[in-house]
Order: structure tokens, then sequence, then C-alpha cells
């Protein structure tokens, strides 16, 4: 590895194994370490811990940090700072900006909360999260030769080209589309993977076909259970392809869409040009971007994202940082009860006695937001806000309230939805091996100045 002027890679990579960490966590090193932005920020003076921001936590840190797949905050980039080619093509042809990227090869990338106030999300704020790398015709945005296949447990294997699906009947919806770990970071142990906060959610408007329709053109055997997604996306390693599905009575579900437009507009590269799947409401590894083929399948799909602990959760509720065995392991579907902050933004400085507009949106998977509360004394009371209605069924529902605080000092906000069937979100939640459907109330800080 290249020297600096205060030491070299090879003694931080040697630090970071001799104080526990496994062969993936030094792959994880490797990878981060030889990025070009780190040799120029490291070159442009200090030592490599001082880059870093862990100061005297530097042991703790390094002892931790790369088990859960987290690239420092030091070290995230946007925009022109990402080496990767195809990264910076997704970043381009979207128009991102304000992201917070944890990966470059596959690209995962969160927004803060207090960049999500729209009601619509436009393209520019929503979240990207890849398991593999983008396909080739994204890149070069041509439908040339595109075909959607539906195959398996059907009558009749039908094609679909994107002609044939702009010209059927489309319908258009908002639809908030939430990665399964969003939230993850929140755990207690924190489970390994991307450490999203709150941004891995958007709530785009996507146009096209119900899945049901072309699941219909090609006629459903009483076999079918289940279907199995496939896209074009090229696949990172020697690995089988990424592979989610849904029960047969989702992919029927009116709102699940095979979409080829977002926000009016076509899909861009990153979020699944010409065509993906959309399956509100639940979690995001569900619709598949890059689509071209949908196998309807006779029992539940074992594709890849669907096995072992890959967006799976345990059956019965576990011990932080326990493993339950496989076998009671389920796969994640829906969404629960959530809700999220947009303003004011983390750390606002505010007057005594100053108006607080506050901000956010609420969503709940299969189910309806009823109501919104907010504290402001760490959960000991809760006062109503003002919440409006959904779109469509699926979209998030904006509220709003307004605070004042009558001394200064440190204090927090909190958010807290409840549904429709009377569920609402905990203060301090149940842990599950790989950190998915988080959803614990959104504490946003602020600082009351006299």
């Amino acid at each position: 590895m290249k020297k600096t002027d205060n030491g070299t890679w090879e003694w931080l990579r040697g630090y970071t194994r001799d104080h526990g960490a496994s062969p993936q966590d030094l792959e994880i090193f490797d990878e981060v370490s030889s990025r070009r932005q780190f040799f120029g920020q490291v070159g442009k003076g200090g030592a490599a811990l001082a880059l870093l921001g862990f100061g005297a936590g530097t042991e703790a840190a390094l002892q931790g940090l790369f088990g859960r797949g987290m690239i420092p905050a030091a070290w995230a980039n946007t925009g022109a700072d990402i080496t990767d080619e195809q990264a910076r093509h997704m970043i381009a042809d979207a128009g991102k900006e304000g992201l917070i990227v944890y990966n470059e090869r596959p690209m995962n990338a969160e927004t803060p909360p207090h960049l999500l106030a729209d009601a619509v999300t436009p393209a520019k704020r929503h979240f990207i999260r890849n398991n593999d790398m983008i396909s080739d015709r994204a890149m070069r945005k041509d439908p040339q030769g595109w075909k959607l296949e539906i195959e398996g447990e059907v009558h009749n294997t039908v094609s679909f080209s994107l002609d044939d699906l702009k010209g059927m009947r489309t319908v258009s919806y908002r639809v908030p589309i939430e990665c399964g770990g969003n939230g993850r970071a929140r755990f207690d142990p924190s489970p390994r993977g991307n450490q999203w906060k709150y941004g891995a959610i958007g709530n785009a408007e996507w146009t096209g076909v119900p899945l049901a329709e072309l699941l219909k053109a090609a006629g459903l055997k009483d076999t079918a259970v289940y279907t199995a997604h496939y896209g074009e996306e090229p696949i990172l390693g020697d690995r089988p392809r990424f592979s989610r599905g849904i029960p047969i009575e989702k992919a029927m579900e009116p709102h699940t869409l095979v979409a080829f437009q977002m926000n009016g507009h076509d899909i861009p590269a990153a979020h699944g040009y010409p065509v993906r799947l959309v399956v509100p409401g639940w979690v995001g590894s569900c619709s598949h971007k890059w689509l071209n083929k949908v196998v309807v399948r006779d029992r539940e799909h074992d594709g890849r994202g669907m096995t072992g602990y890959s967006y799976r959760m345990p059956r019965y509720p576990v011990r932080p940082g326990d493993r339950p065995p496989e076998e009671d392991m389920v796969v994640a579907t829906s969404w629960v009860v959530k809700s999220l902050i947009t303003g004011p933004a983390e750390d606002s400085e505010f007057k005594v006695g100053e108006t607080i507009k506050v901000t956010g949106h609420a969503w709940a998977g299969e189910n309806d937001v009823k109501e919104m509360w907010v504290s402001t004394d760490f959960g000991l009371n809760w006062n109503k806000a003002k919440l409006g209605s959904p779109h469509n069924k699926y979209s998030w529902q904006q509220w709003e309230t307004d605070l004042k605080f009558d001394g200064k000092g440190y204090y927090e906000i909190w958010a807290r939805a409840v549904d429709d069937e009377g569920n609402t979100q905990p203060i301090i939640e149940g842990w599950n091996p790989r950190g998915y459907l988080g959803h614990k109330v959104h504490r946003v800080p602020v600082v009351i100045q006299a």
C-alpha cells in the first residue's frame, strides 16, 4: 500500500487485524483504503488517525467499525469525490445531491431527513440501495431489445416490450420504497451491514402497469404460490443472482407495479431503467430494479436475498446480539408503522419563545397512519400533531405542529406515529441479527438560546 507522511496503511491494517478484525473486515478495509481520495486526503496533512476523526476512541472504533460494514463519516463522499466510474454515472444521471454515501461498489447512499421534506421525493433526493452493479442498458439508456418475460406456473409464457407496456392501461401512484435495513444504525448492538440511519426511503411517483395485469395475461395456474424476480444487473463476485419474490396475493394487489417512469420521467439508471418492480409497503428489496423476468413458483421463493439471514427476521424475540438458528428465521415482508422528522434539521438553534415549525412524514406498511404525536421532554408527555391524508393507499402522510420552548438548553424533538390497528413506534425496539425493520421514534436534537 502507498505510504503516507505519518506511517503506512500497512500499520493501520495491522492494528485493525490485531484488535480482532475478521478476514471479511480486512477485505472491507482493503477496499476503502485503496481509494484515490483516501490517499489524497491523507497526503494533505495530519496522521491517518486524525483523518479518521477517532481521537481517543481509536481503539474501540477500529475494533468495531469494519465488522459492521460501515465507512466512517469522514470517508463518506458525494459528487466529485466519488471515484468509481459507474457510481459517478449514477450520481450525475439522477442529479443527486446531499446524499451520505456508504459504498460506491455497489452504490449505497441515503438522504439526510431534513432534505426529504417534499411530498413527492425528487430523484435527486431518493436514496440508492444496490446489491450488485447497474445494468449496461441502464448506463446507455438504451431500451432496444429489452423485454419482460413471465414464465413458470402459468398457462402461457409471455413477454412484453417497453412499447407493449406503454400501450397498456397505466396508473401512477406515490409509493414509499424503503430499504429493509433503514434504521439499522439505531440498533444496540449494531448489526453488520450499511449503517443506515433514517434516510434510506423515498416517496416518488411511479407510473406503470399493475403486475396483476401481466400475470392475468399469462394465466396463473392453481399451483401458483409465489413470484421470483430477476434483473439485468451484473453480479459482483462469485455468487448467484440477487432474486427476491412475493406471495401471489401481494403480486395481484393493484398497487404492485411494473413501473417505467419515476416522477413523470424515464427511471434514472440508479433506480432501475428501463423497468422496475414497485412493491408498496414492503421492504425495498422486493422492488427489483432493471427487471427482465418474473418466474411464478409453486412454493416460497428461495433466491439470494430470501435464505439464511438475508432479509429475514426471527420468529420470536431474541436477546440483543443473539443469532437464532436459520430455521427460526422468516422472510421480511411489510414495513411497520414509522415516522420521520424532516424539519428542523438536527442541532438547529432557536431562541427562547420562538415558534418552531416541525414537519415530517408517517407511513405504516399495509396499514394506515391514524395519529401523530410529538414529545419535547424525552417521551414523558406527548402532544398530537396535525396529520394529513395519504395521496393514495401506501403513500406517506405529511404531518406538522408548532413548538415553543420557554427556557434555554438542550432539547430533543421526538416523533411517534400510531396506525389504524393501534400499533405505535417503540422508544426501545427488539433486536434482530441484520437490523431489519427498524422503526423506533425519530429523535432530533435542538439547542435553545436565551
